[in-house]
C-alpha cells in the first residue's frame, strides 16, 4: 500500500514537471489520504497494529472478599 501511495506521489512529482499543477496536486493530495489511511490501519489493526503495554487498558475483574 505504501508503495501505492509514493507512486502517486512521483506522480505528482512528474507532473507539476510537465506543468500540469491542477492534476499534481490532486495527485498530491491522494497521496496523503493513503498515508493517512495506511497510518491508521497499522496502528488500529488488531492483527498488525502497533502494540504499545503503556497504553493499553483491560478492565479486570474484581474480587470481592467472601463471595462465593
Amino acid at each position: 500500500m505504501m508503495t501505492i501511495a509514493f507512486a502517486v506521489l512521483l506522480a505528482a512529482f512528474v507532473l507539476r514537471l510537465l506543468n500540469l499543477p491542477r492534476s499534481a496536486m490532486v495527485c498530491l493530495f491522494l497521496s496523503s489520504i493513503m498515508a493517512i489511511g495506511l497510518f491508521l490501519w497499522e496502528i488500529y489493526s488488531p492483527d498488525y497494529g502497533f502494540r504499545m503495554p503503556w497504553l493499553q487498558v483491560e478492565l479486570r475483574h474484581a474480587v470481592t472478599s467472601g463471595s462465593t
